[in-house]
């Protein structure tokens, strides 16, 4: 879409406002909305200056002039607002110089693109996510200096078998694991995830199911894989609209990877796939009918899973998800159809649909930052001709000790994540994709947040350790 094309969807809507929207590093939607008269041809090639020392790990206060430009091609109306408005997604260039803001995700999110296509091996990577989250009626949590708690609570929590409800407890509930894929009256958010999935389809974003997954309150929708940069813009609108749909229910949405205990965790399942000339680079007559290419990527991003989780798994939280068991894939393995190691091929008839599936990365993940280092872990897998190793076609979970020991895992906290990427970070600055002063910036924000989990007495602890 044009910026013509973006003004007459204006008049054509009779919008009164333009949101203008972009994500920061922590990758949380943020918005600026103007006035419909303020926006014309020269606004939205000139773009929108706004102060950068407002948003978290990004410019001091004495040079925080930057600018939003809107990428016209992301117009879409916003389906919440009460009166009629016009969203449009935006990157960040430094107003002297017209040049990508180093720290911006989405800036990051193209040049990814830009630097395949410039490497020789591909023109186009896609992404396809699968991102699940937890629905809940009651979210409370407190954080004092002698207090720390939390509670969640919904009626269809499997918790609540014994619950007394005004109006009667019917009974029907999904228990611990238990939710993938009863019907109605078990899973009572059918309903409720039509209409998000309603609701996407009619900004016109790919979908194609929705289901209840294993975890009590937990689901997933789907969306049809898009080229990285656009499909980070479509999970953002993902998360904002399960977000608004939930709270239009009078229920609360999470994407948090392991929001209750003793049951499934949250993940964010990337598949992905390079194109060149037309044809899938995946494709081939190696192992699962992938190509050479296709298992040195396997091999890039297995050698440096470490370093990706410090931005696929990059909340304390996400350790909680990443043990043994409830289905959480720790061990950097590969295989065909098989769901227990880090990386899976999913069988498919069709060379087009051929494609590698990340299986470690969740969705508190910031997209745009996710989808370009896998990217270019795999790519660095391609350059350097990264051997996978032979595939485990057994199931993980069930490996005698000896064995298991001598498979590598991903991280096991948010720290090792960030001391791995600390490490280990070449590969991300081949062509300028990612900066030195970008990633000492994000380790620097996300030590933040570990220090700060770190130091804090946690209530297990309460009732390990208070009357040693």
């Amino acid at each position: 879409m044009s910026a013509d094309a973006v003004l007459q969807l204006i008049k054509d809507e009779d919008a009164a406002y333009v949101d203008i929207r972009f994500t920061d590093t922590r990758g949380k939607l943020q918005h600026v909305t103007v006035d419909v008269d303020l926006v014309d041809e020269d606004f939205l090639e000139e773009g929108f200056m706004f102060d950068g020392s407002s948003i978290e790990g990004w410019k001091s206060i004495e040079n925080s002039d930057m600018k939003l430009i809107a990428d016209t091609t992301s117009a879409y109306v916003d389906p919440f607002y009460a009166e009629k408005t016009i969203c449009l997604h935006c990157s960040i260039v430094e107003p002297d110089t017209g040049e990508a803001y180093e720290r911006d995700p989405r800036g990051t999110a193209e040049k990814a693109e830009a630097y395949l296509k410039s490497s020789g091996i591909g023109d186009v990577a896609y992404m396809g996510p699968e991102a699940e989250f937890f629905l809940f009626d009651d979210v409370r949590f407190e954080n004092k200096i002698n207090k720390v708690s939390y509670e969640v609570d919904a009626i269809d929590g499997s918790w609540n078998t014994d619950t007394e409800y005004e109006m009667g407890n019917m009974g029907h509930r999904p228990g611990v694991k238990g939710g993938y894929f009863p019907v109605n009256p078990t899973d009572d958010s059918h309903d409720l995830r039509s209409e998000m999935l309603s609701t996407m389809k009619r900004l016109g974003m790919k979908t194609d199911k929705h289901h209840h997954e294993v975890a009590s309150c937990q689901h997933e929708l789907g969306l049809i894989f898009d080229t990285l940069t656009k499909q980070a813009d479509e999970l953002q609108k993902y998360k904002y609209i399960i977000h608004n749909v939930a709270a239009s229910y009078g229920k609360s949405a999470t994407f948090m990877p392991k929001p209750i205990y003793g049951d499934n965790g949250t993940g964010m399942h990337v598949n992905m796939s390079i194109w060149k000339d037309g044809k899938p680079l995946f494709a081939g007559d190696k192992y699962a009918d992938l190509s050479d290419e296709a298992l040195y990527f396997i091999g890039g991003i297995l050698k440096h899973a470490k370093t990706l989780n410090a931005f696929t798994n990059p909340s304390t939280n996400s350790y909680k998800r990443l043990i043994p068991g409830f289905e959480a894939p720790v061990l950097r393995a590969y295989s065909a159809r098989n769901r227990s190691g880090c990386v899976r091929i999913p069988w498919t008839e069709s060379p087009k649909a051929k494609r590698v599936e990340a299986r470690f990365p969740d969705p508190s993940a910031n997209p745009y930052l996710c989808f370009a280092a896998l990217l270019m872990a795999g790519l660095d897998g391609i350059k350097n001709k990264i051997d996978p190793g032979e595939a485990m076609d057994k199931n993980l979970y069930d490996l005698p000790a000896e064995e298991l020991a001598g498979i590598p895992t991903v991280c096991g906290s948010l720290r090792e994540a960030l001391e791995s990427l600390e490490a280990d970070h070449d590969f991300l600055l081949a062509g300028d994709v990612f900066t030195k002063d970008q990633i000492e910036g994000y380790i620097e924000l996300k030590m933040g947040e570990v220090e700060h989990y770190e130091h804090t007495p946690h209530p297990v602890e309460f009732g390990m350790y208070y009357s040693c």
